[in-house]
């Protein structure tokens, strides 16, 4: 991290928007980064108002100080929501209008401003990729907006910053990471490059994860779950996704729930219904996963798969079903509806109908 004002300063910024979480630790990290960019001779302003799951309202409060501030440059640092929320404050910097006017793809977007992450968990890559989730206000859902230009200019990864996560977030965003790498790998779109990251990012997430949980100061734990993240992230961000975020992303805008820990639940029922799509692929999963497959039919392959990732979440702690963590069946069918729509869900290897979604949420209840 300290080669983040180097970085600024030979990016040509002159004034930095920083943006942190809203929590005392976010906006401890975000005053570090401004005495870092100080010293190398790039001034800052400070917008530590990125919460988590960050929503329109926090992107327009964050491009309003932008602007007021005269900045030249955004610098993220924290989780996925300082990352996210950056890139929705570049879009209306740069674009004008309603972040809501930019959910999905498509859009005839003008150049961003400069934009370094500085990323401080293992799990959603945001740092790196070219999507950003932020919550609609008014409708209770989470968009995702996919665009080149939301790729950040410089990402730093740097596992010293990982090492204060709690057991319950290094968990959370590890499976995040995991759920990026699976969803790559199955994806509709996946590619030989893709595939290589994520079946690298699975093995060294089943071979690290535990261990970073069970010991928050393993370096050596720290620094391959940032690689893992890391490559499921250059997974994704070509592969894309499939129901798994789509589904995710429902839950956490309606109720305001840790995005990792709704993909984490979700992860193995979602798969459950594509393995009939591409049973091979699992089989691979499996042996990545550190599954002996040779004396196993693909099938039986395929089903341990999804028992390894079951086995687990269980390990390193995430709640056994959706309605622990408080989602209600009433609701099931309106989340499907929404999933329905989400844009991760285009390259899903099985396509699934209303009722098929709303099992799915039935069977991770």
């Amino acid at each position: 991290m300290k080669e983040i004002g180097n970085q600024a300063k030979a990016m040509g910024g002159t004034k930095a928007l920083v943006v942190c979480g809203v929590s005392k630790h976010g906006e401890a990290l975000g005053k570090d980064v401004a005495a870092l960019l100080n010293g190398s001779g790039v001034a800052s302003a400070i917008f530590a108002g990125a919460e988590p799951n960050p929503t329109d309202t926090s992107v327009h409060a964050g491009a309003k100080m932008y602007a007021s501030e005269s900045c030249d440059m955004v610098v993220a640092v924290g989780g996925g929501s300082p990352m996210d929320c950056a890139k929705g404050i570049g879009i209306v910097a740069a674009n004008g209008g309603n972040i809501r006017d930019y959910e999905g793809g498509g859009h005839d977007l003008k150049p961003l401003p400069l934009l370094i992450t500085v990323n401080t968990t293992a799990g959603t890559a945001s740092e790196m990729t070219s999507f950003a989730v932020i919550t609609d206000t008014s409708r209770h859902i989470k968009m995702a907006l996919v665009d080149w230009r939301l790729t950040p200019d410089v990402a730093i990864n740097d596992p010293e910053l990982m090492v204060s996560m709690p057991p319950g977030l290094t968990a959370a965003t590890g499976m995040d990471a995991l759920t990026h790498s699976v969803e790559a790998f199955v994806s509709t779109i996946a590619t030989p490059v893709t595939d290589a990251a994520a079946l690298k990012s699975i093995e060294l997430i089943k071979g690290y994860l535990p261990k970073a949980v069970s010991d928050g100061k393993n370096m050596e734990a720290r620094e391959m779950m940032a690689y893992a993240e890391y490559l499921a992230g250059i997974a994704f961000n070509n592969a894309s996704l499939g129901y798994v975020h789509a589904m995710a992303h429902q839950l956490g805008g309606f109720y305001n729930l840790p995005h990792g820990v709704c993909n984490a639940i979700l992860l193995p029922y979602v798969q459950t219904f594509n393995k009939e799509a591409v049973p091979g692929r699992f089989v691979l999963i499996a042996k990545a996963m550190g599954v002996d497959v040779s004396k196993m039919s693909t099938d039986e392959a395929a089903a341990a798969a999804i028992d390894e990732i079951k086995a687990l979440a269980a390990e390193v702690g995430i709640p056994s079903g959706l309605g622990e963590i408080g989602a209600k069946e009433e609701d099931l069918k309106m989340l499907a509806e929404n999933a329905m729509k989400d844009i991760c869900g285009m390259t899903n290897p099985r396509e699934a109908d209303l009722a098929e979604i709303i099992a799915i949420y039935k069977s991770a209840m």
